[in-house]
């Protein structure tokens, strides 16, 4: 019998490195700084937040990393190796859980698999169906997704986003357009899930309170063009909740101290 815990571990563990990395894109209306001089690094298992207004490049920044981007100056290293294009070691989840429609639950999550060369059709059902034990939609696995609420969409476009076993996860504001309850469920999902896999992640948010509850940091980032301009530890233990007094306390300090980079930002 296939060995399940030796297909989801076979990776390595992660590291990202950015080195004054800056992007700039060209259009009628002249060169467009999106980032620049953005050093970062992403330790292996760390959850790091980038968060930050619309227009300050974090999307950007996301697209560099998984390589569907290419830096105008700068390197990015994923595992000592340069990011040159996608890469199975990297999976990235947007706000639109992207999900094909004309395949069941299981089978979305199957899709994700089938980039992974050399695995048998048997393994790849295994690990699928764990993955949907672990977003909690075992029960839907031959379900139709017009059949699921919005929340479940996107826990199917999670498992399929960690089936392949990626080093890194990249995520764009994926929880976004739900509602509130719902977010707050999936909170505590990923929360749960990163503990038990301990994947590297780097997630994209506007919404501060988002951004304490999931990050062990949360690096601040200003428009025009895009740059980091702060870096706090989050160290509240976890599971996190998002109404709490201490998650309310740093989501204060955070504002406060982005406004204040804001304004300065905008005297220049």
């Amino acid at each position: 019998m296939t060995n399940t815990a030796q297909l989801l571990d076979a990776d390595l563990p992660a590291k990202l490195v950015l080195r004054g990395v800056g992007k700039t894109f060209r259009g009628n209306q002249g060169d467009v700084a999106a980032v620049e001089h953005v050093d970062l690094e992403v330790a292996e298992g760390e959850f790091v937040c980038l968060l930050g207004a619309s227009g300050c490049g974090k999307s950007t920044l996301l697209a560099l990393v998984a390589g569907l981007e290419r830096p105008t100056s700068g390197e990015i290293l994923a595992h000592g190796t340069p990011v040159v294009g996608p890469g199975r070691d990297r999976m990235v989840m947007f706000q639109e859980h992207a999900l094909f429609p004309w395949r069941t639950v299981l089978g979305n999550v199957l899709f994700g698999l089938e980039l992974k060369p050399g695995l048998p059709r048997r393994a790849r059902t295994e690990v699928a169906m764990y993955y949907l034990e672990l977003v909690g939609l075992t029960k839907f696995a031959h379900a139709s997704i017009h059949e699921l609420s919005g929340g479940m969409r996107q826990r199917v476009a999670l498992a399929r986003a960690l089936a392949p076993n990626p080093q890194v996860l990249l995520m764009d504001e994926p929880f976004a357009a739900l509602d509130a309850m719902t977010r707050e469920r999936l909170y505590g999902d990923l929360q749960e899930i990163c503990r038990k896999r301990r994947k590297t992640v780097l997630f994209v948010t506007h919404n501060v309170r988002e951004a304490c509850v999931l990050g062990d940091r949360v690096l601040l980032m200003t428009p025009h063009p895009g740059r980091i301009c702060g870096d706090f530890r989050v160290e509240l233990p976890r599971p996190r909740d998002i109404n709490g007094v201490d998650i309310a306390t740093l989501a204060s300090r955070i504002t406060t101290t982005l406004r204040a980079e804001e304004t300065k930002d905008g005297g220049r």
